[in-house]
This record gives C-alpha cells, sequence and structure tokens, in this order.
C-alpha cells in the first residue's frame, strides 16, 4: 500500500463532499480544481447543519401558535349562579367536531338553559348528556358541525414534574364574546391522589391529579384545558378545592386518562352511581392489623395488636407502630385507613408507611382481600 493511501477505499470527507451530485459540476473540473475544493469545503458542512436545523425549527409550531390554536377548542358556558360565592359561568373543552364538550360538574349547569359561547363569538344552547359524579365530570352537546376540537386520549405515561403547560380559561369571565380564554403558563409540580374539600364536603374523587404551579384555581377556571407544548390536552381544571390536610387552595387538573375514562362512561351509560367518598369502608382486622379505638373524633391510628399468622404479622407490621399512610395517601385518623383501604380494589397490593421508634418503615402487606367494614 503506497504511503498516504486510505485503507479499505475509504475517502476523505473533502473528497466525498466534492463528489455530491447536487455540486453539479464535472468531475474534471472538480479534480482539477484545487483552490475551488479549498475554499468550499470548509463551508458545506456547516451550511447543511443550518438548513437541517432551520428546517426542525420552523416545524415546531411557535407558543402564540399554540395556544391561539387551543384556544379555539375552549367554550365560554353560563348557566345558574350568581349569589353568594356560586358564579354563573366555567369553561368548557371541545372534543368533537359535531359540538361535544367537557366540563366540570357544578352548580353552573342547574339550569334550563346552558350558554355556550365558541371563539368566534357564536351562541349555542347546550345540552346536557350526562354527570360522572365521582370525577364530577359532565358532557354536554351544542348542535353544530366542523368545530376545532381536542383530540382527548389516554396517556401512555403521565407528564412528569416539570413539564411545561399552558392553562386556557375564561378565569373571571373576562371573555364575554369573541374575546380569546386566558392563557396562563405553568409546569406540573406533581401527580397525587387528590385529598381535597370545599366548606364541609370531601371531594368524592381519589384519583391522581396534576397539581400546577401556576395560579388557575380562579372563578370561571373549572373545566378550563390544560396542554403541554405541543399542545396536546394532558388535563382539565377542576373546582375550587382545598387541601384536606393544609386548607390552602389547591391549582389542580384531572388527567386525560380520567377523562376519557368519565366521558366514555357518561356516554355508554355505565357511570357509577356511588362517589368513591360513599365507598364501602375496609377493615384494617382483615389484614390482622387491630388499631386503637375511636376514642375522640381524630384518634390518631395507633396499632393496638396483631393476629398471629396474619398478613400483617407475616410483614413485620408491630403493636405501637402509627400508620400515617396507606400507599400514597396520608391518614392521620383511624375512619382515613379504612377509608384509604376500601379505595383499593380486592387484589390490590397494600403498603402502609409507619413510625416506629421514631424511624419510618414500609410495610407491604400483599394483595388485600375482600371484606370491608360491616
Amino acid at each position: 500500500m503506497k504511503k498516504g493511501a486510505k485503507k479499505g477505499g475509504e475517502k476523505s470527507v473533502r473528497n466525498l463532499f466534492c463528489e455530491l451530485p447536487w455540486l453539479a459540476m464535472p468531475a474534471k473540473a472538480v479534480s482539477t480544481s484545487p483552490t475551488w475544493k479549498r475554499f468550499l469545503t470548509p463551508f458545506v458542512i456547516p451550511f447543511l447543519i443550518l438548513l437541517i436545523t432551520g428546517i426542525a425549527v420552523a416545524a415546531e409550531p411557535s407558543p402564540q401558535e399554540v395556544i391561539a390554536s387551543a384556544a379555539r377548542k375552549v367554550v365560554k358556558l353560563y348557566g345558574a349562579g350568581g349569589l353568594s360565592s356560586l358564579e354563573g359561568y366555567q369553561s368548557g373543552i371541545l372534543v368533537a367536531p359535531d359540538g361535544r364538550i367537557i366540563t366540570v360538574a357544578s352548580t353552573v349547569l342547574d339550569s334550563d338553559e346552558i350558554d355556550c359561547v365558541l371563539d368566534d363569538g357564536r351562541r349555542f344552547v347546550a345540552k346536557l348528556v350526562g354527570i360522572d359524579p365521582r370525577r364530577e365530570l359532565a358532557v354536554l352537546q351544542i348542535e353544530a358541525a366542523d368545530l376545532p376540537a381536542f383530540a382527548v386520549m389516554p396517556e401512555d405515561e403521565p407528564s412528569p414534574p416539570g413539564t411545561r403547560i399552558i392553562a386556557l380559561s375564561n378565569m373571571f369571565g373576562v371573555a364575554v364574546g369573541d374575546e380569546r380564554v386566558t392563557a396562563q403558563r405553568g409546569v406540573v409540580a406533581a401527580r397525587v391522589p387528590l385529598e381535597a374539600r370545599r366548606g364541609a364536603a370531601e371531594a368524592p374523587f381519589r384519583g391522581s391529579v396534576y397539581v400546577l404551579d401556576c395560579t388557575t384555581n380562579n372563578p370561571g377556571s373549572p373545566g378550563g384545558a390544560v396542554i403541554n407544548a405541543r399542545g396536546r390536552l394532558i388535563g382539565m381544571l377542576g373546582k375550587e378545592l382545598r387541601s384536606t390536610d393544609s386548607g390552602i387552595w389547591l391549582n389542580y387538573a384531572l388527567p386525560a386518562s380520567e377523562l376519557v375514562a368519565g366521558s366514555e362512561a357518561i356516554l355508554t351509560g355505565t357511570v357509577a352511581t356511588t362517589p368513591a367518598a360513599d365507598a364501602p369502608r375496609f377493615d384494617p382486622r382483615l389484614l390482622g392489623a387491630i388499631l386503637m379505638p375511636d376514642l375522640l373524633d381524630r384518634t390518631p391510628p395507633f396499632v393496638e395488636s396483631i393476629a398471629p399468622a396474619s398478613p400483617a404479622a407475616r410483614a413485620g407490621l408491630r403493636p405501637d407502630d402509627l400508620v400515617i399512610a396507606v400507599g400514597p395517601r396520608s391518614v392521620t385518623t383511624r375512619a382515613a385507613v379504612e377509608q384509604a383501604l376500601g379505595v383499593l380494589a380486592p387484589g390490590d397490593p397494600v403498603k402502609m408507611t409507619v413510625i416506629r421508634a421514631g424511624t419510618l418503615v414500609e410495610i407491604d402487606l400483599g394483595p388485600r382481600p375482600r371484606g370491608a367494614t360491616p
């Protein structure tokens, strides 16, 4: 092999680019123009990189375009209310071109006529199709066609904390005609089970929701759309609720997977008539864990004793352990433990977090058996 020759017929990057057909130059001219090659070659690769990058950037919609497209799929709803702290307006999301709308089930819908105003100012009377009381989700219908609508699909994976979001709603009722709804930017702070209340009433939904780092908990916001940076619908803004534990107002959204499940249940007539909050409680004694009796309204859930040869005994639960969580749900009373266990389906894994001698201990009690509190 001659000195300087390339092994295996390899070619230098410079010679390779000089032989590209798009250069449209005769081979003789290329091979006999060393000055031309030395001048052009340093600019070819950067040019191609800039060209490809420019095409990729141009394919991504700008935030303004994402907001404008999504806002056309959010409607303004007006119905009952206007007294005391009950607002007579909220938001809704178009989910089908034929005028199907999903929104929050609230007192606004307790009206003979529900007015629906589109992004372009057109007005319709919406008909209530049905309500899912557990998710507090409602489906409405207007007589229209060829409307812009979100494609509501179950999430392959939940949006992780830190996901940038845009919340679109008619907060404070500032949009009354063809005015565009309000857009707020924020991020997903967490995905946790909802434990909230309004006044003394506990929220019936006990599934996971997105907690948002964005002040969306405002009058008129319930029923608004939450989208990611690409404009995909990932959730719907919920009702104005306070955290059961801390009492602070929650900024949260019902995930898209729950929107799909709830709307399908309404349309097929398979909605559960009993909210989760009224579901039967599960007695921890069926797991072999005997808790301290409720001497007061908020007796802490200390373990009094353990039944021999029970799931609790095999898992290592001990007397005097203080149960502070069942799965991801924090518990502060015996009743809260029974409620948290009652939410689980038979066969679901039962995991508890207890405080033992000042240390947190995780306990896996295995699958939940059938049964409930008598």
